[in-house]
């Protein structure tokens, strides 16, 4: 039962009469993992990602494990399937979903300040991080440096990766071109020469630590270097919907809902070449819009022209009829980068269709149902 199902719905309260059991997530994923061995990825962003490049990397090398995430796997279609005893798992840690799992090897990504409704602060989330690296059987594999490693430094089955020359595997030779990237990676007696098809330094990272992960759980170097060459992104991952009907600009839609992912993008999308970028954002949930109001303020520093629209709750209360405006005023505040607030997305896309001159790239930023907007851009339709 998701948490955004109230205890009294009809559907819960006739199960329970009926004695048929109700499990949280947190209790349904418990027990899910129970008897598997469990190849996981957690982190505050990347998930997804990271766990659909294992995936291309297990099949690559001939595995046909189980898997559970947040979004369908470009190449195998769905979210989720069975095909063996492992099971690549994305792990939430919105309401403490993992709070019951013991991953046999982990890929931490990173740890920010989310969802704090339910953790409080950013010591809470640290805390949870903690607890599921303290469950893991084996490996957990970090990037050097980066939050997560920083939380977890003292831990005895760490392995590191990075640029960083102390890392116990370390990247070079990194080129990032608009169509992909590529790099070394490199042990005291392994190298290998990865090559992306997914654009930005965030996706080096991600794809390092999914390399690590898979070399320290015994998938052979050519597997890791052909299964990651294979994958072509994630849906709604910094995903190219074409160009804006009628112009040049490129349409390309991101999940970004926090400021440290809403910088990756926009750096991502502006590239070496100072492409001229266009962003609307949809803000994701009102506590946190309003908890990390002011990160948000400097997130979109790097812009030529920030549109906001209103908040996509995703079923929480606002009694307070909080909206994107909130977002506007920080941004007012705390940067330089020209905003305006157009609370309906129709009315977003129609602006932006007379601002397509000015930008190379339209950023669609979000993780609400602002998605269709970039499909209504790169339509020759104006009805929306």
């Amino acid at each position: 039962m998701s948490p955004a199902v109230s205890p009294d719905d009809a559907e819960i309260t006739a199960a329970r009469a009926a004695a048929i059991p109700v499990l949280s997530r947190a209790e349904f994923l418990a027990r899910l993992t129970h008897d598997h061995e469990v190849v996981a990825f957690a982190g505050t962003h990347g998930k997804t990602t990271a766990t659909s490049m294992y995936l291309m990397v297990a099949h690559a090398a001939k595995q046909k494990p189980s898997w559970l995430l947040g979004a369908p796997v470009i190449g195998l279609g769905d979210n989720g399937g069975y095909g063996s005893h492992q099971l690549v798992l994305e792990l939430d840690e919105s309401y403490g979903t993992f709070a019951d799992v013991a991953p046999s090897s982990l890929g931490l990504l990173n740890v920010e300040a989310d969802h704090l409704d339910h953790y409080g602060n950013l010591a809470g989330v640290q805390r949870a991080f903690r607890e599921l690296v303290s469950r893991t059987k084996r490996h957990v594999v970090v990037w050097y440096g980066s939050t997560a490693h920083d939380l977890v430094k003292t831990v005895n089955s760490i392995v590191t990766v990075g640029d960083d020359p102390r890392a116990m595997w370390h990247i070079g030779s990194v080129n990032l071109e608009l169509s992909g990237s590529s790099y070394a990676l490199v042990s005291d007696d392994v190298k290998l020469s990865i090559n992306l098809t997914v654009p930005g330094f965030h996706n080096v990272v991600n794809s390092a630590i999914v390399a690590v992960t898979a070399l320290v759980n015994g998938v052979p170097s050519g597997a890791v270097i052909e299964g990651l060459s294979r994958f072509s992104g994630a849906p709604r991952r910094y995903e190219m919907h074409g160009t804006i009907a009628g112009g040049d600009a490129l349409v390309i839609e991101d999940y970004a809902h926090l400021p440290s992912e809403i910088r990756t993008a926009i750096t991502t999308a502006r590239g070496n070449q100072g492409r001229r970028v266009l962003a609307v954002f949809q803000p994701h949930r009102v506590t946190r819009t309003t908890n990390l109001a002011e990160e948000f303020g400097t997130a979109f520093e790097d812009l030529d022209e920030l549109i906001v629209t209103d908040i996509f709750t995703s079923g929480e209360p606002n009694p307070d009829g909080v909206t994107g405006q909130v977002i506007v005023d920080s941004v007012l505040a705390h940067s330089s980068t020209p905003v305006r607030y157009i609370a309906d997305r129709s009315e977003a896309a129609a602006y932006i269709r007379t601002r397509q001159s000015d930008a190379d790239v339209v950023l669609v930023l979000g993780a609400g149902d602002i998605g269709e907007l970039a499909t209504w851009l790169t339509e020759e339709s104006d009805e929306h």
